[in-house]
């Protein structure tokens, strides 16, 4: 499934039309797409309908960690009435927000209990604040991945209570550091399928983005390292069949 990379405004539509192109060929192993949109814009739903005769479209996507997307701002009348469009339209809202605005995702997700979400990037955990090595402090000069192992947790924990939300392991390798392994990553990893259990989540490469910390290889390898000794069945569900019902695949 391919997903969005935040293209200009004036290239979304040449996005779509392009991977339209790669779907419908046999060759390609691409079978659907999230695109790209803002359900609380002006014009979100003329787009929609603009493509809704195409067959790949499997959901969207509107990034929420970007400098112009104030906290809170899913929770806007006009962004939880969007949302709630998707899920009338069978579509699915993938949710890529600051770790320490999981709260805002519960609420969001509690909401629009007819539209299914996909968690992006465990939620943008770093880590090393889950795995115990790191402590961040209010002074931290980054702050769109600041948040504390508790808060994170708990955000984790309350959306795998919300049957309509599902996790994608995905993300936290692009944090990763000289000298990580994969159990620098484990305990992200297993709180998340503790959380949202076998059926509820799906692995996600997040190429290019994933080499600012390792190899996409390097991620596939830690991962299945991780899993190693769960049922292989639960390995499936993660690593391709959830995907494949989740997008209808």
């Amino acid at each position: 499934v391919y997903m969005e990379v935040d293209a200009h405004p004036d290239d979304k539509q040449k996005e779509i039309d392009d991977m339209t192109l790669h779907c419908q060929a046999d060759s390609d192993e691409m079978l659907g797409m999230v695109v790209s949109a803002d359900p609380g814009k002006t014009g979100f739903y003329k787009f929609l309908d603009v493509n809704s005769g195409n067959p790949f479209i499997k959901g969207v996507r509107q990034v929420l960690h970007n400098p112009e997307q104030p906290p809170g701002y899913c929770l806007n009348p006009e962004f939880v009435q969007g949302i709630r469009e998707l899920g009338k339209r069978k579509l699915l809202f993938d949710l890529c927000v600051r770790p320490a605005e999981l709260h805002d995702a519960v609420e969001l997700c509690s909401q629009v209990p007819e539209t299914n979400f996909v968690l992006d990037h465990c939620g943008n955990a770093d880590p090393y604040i889950v795995n115990g090595q790191r402590e961040i402090t209010s002074s931290s000069s980054e702050t769109t991945y600041v948040h504390s192992k508790e808060n994170w947790q708990k955000g984790i924990y309350e959306l795998g209570k919300l049957k309509n939300v599902y996790c994608k392991i995905s993300g936290i390798v692009a944090r990763a550091e000289t000298g990580w392994n994969a159990e620098t990553l484990a305990p992200t990893v297993n709180a998340c399928l503790g959380a949202f259990g076998e059926d509820r989540v799906l692995f996600g490469g997040d190429w290019p983005v994933c080499t600012l910390g390792s190899s996409l290889s390097q991620w596939i390898a830690a991962l299945k390292q991780i899993v190693a000794k769960r049922p292989a069945a639960m390995q499936e569900k993660l690593f391709s069949l959830n995907a494949e019902q989740l997008y209808q695949l």
